[in-house]
């Protein structure tokens, strides 16, 4: 999973040097240091929403992925705000601008490919325990080898690309503007390894059954794990859905850029 994280520490001397190097206004660096600056707190503030969730609450969680999600709409007014902030529109970006944008949409579809490849493992499990349910009566061996956990999946590797790419095209930027563009790009991640909260109160459940099907009293195991399984599954196909909706919205956009840099072309 990916979130946002804080790593502009380093932009006022960028711009100051650049200022140096370009004899730009001191008044026009502050000014889009200062439009910087709105943006990053507008991401912080987004930010702090996802890792101070409220009390007794995990923070890896569906109901937390979501509103992950909620989020990036969110973030990503906030970015077009200081495009118009700076004065600086898509169409007078440079091709060094152009890539990054173009390389942060296919980076986070590749991370909502990553999330629905997830959902898809985890559908799997849930259909092997609904299985295991339907056989703890009639064979209950059986069930129990289908009442394995759930091992989690993880898309780090995806993110800590996205960061190396990045780090890597700073040289490219030629202007203030793009470096301020730049920088708000990469506003990016921070990731978990840690196990979805419904996915550890499943894997409980289901070990609990396991054992009350060795114990041979099954009735109030078997309905506590039917109950989460349901849960379990209303839960994952609501992600699955806001990750589908997401993932067209970004692909549309991002496809509208490329038309427009097709027209600029000819």
């Amino acid at each position: 999973m990916v979130l946002l994280v804080q790593r502009l520490s380093k932009l006022y001397h960028k711009l100051e040097n650049h200022y140096h190097h370009h004899h730009h206004h001191q008044a026009e660096v502050d000014a889009l240091s200062a439009s910087l600056q709105a943006f990053r707190s507008d991401v912080s503030n987004c930010v702090n929403q996802l890792l101070h969730p409220e009390p007794g609450s995990e923070i890896l969680s569906f109901s937390w992925i979501q509103r992950c999600f909620e989020l990036l709409p969110v973030i990503n007014k906030a970015f077009l705000k200081l495009v118009g902030d700076i004065d600086y529109p898509m169409s007078c970006w440079d091709v060094a601008s152009l890539d990054e944008y173009l390389n942060y949409g296919l980076h986070l579809l590749e991370l909502l490919n990553c999330v629905t490849s997830s959902l898809s493992h985890l559908a799997q499990a849930r259909l092997s325990f609904a299985h295991a349910l339907n056989l703890v009566e009639s064979s209950p061996s059986t069930a129990i080898e289908h009442l394995k956990a759930i091992q989690s999946q993880s898309s780090s590797k995806d993110l800590k690309e996205l960061v190396r790419n990045k780090e890597g095209g700073e040289g490219k930027l030629s202007s203030c503007k793009e470096r301020v563009v730049h920088e708000a790009l990469m506003e990016v991640m921070v990731e978990k390894g840690e196990t979805l909260k419904e996915v550890k109160e499943l894997n409980s459940a289901a070990n609990s059954l396991v054992s009350a099907i060795l114990s041979g009293k099954t009735s109030v195991a078997a309905m506590d794990f039917g109950g989460k399984l349901g849960v379990f599954e209303k839960e994952m196909d609501a992600l699955e859905k806001q990750v589908d909706a997401l993932f067209s919205s970004v692909l549309a956009a991002r496809n509208e850029l490329l038309n427009g840099v097709r027209q600029r072309k000819q």
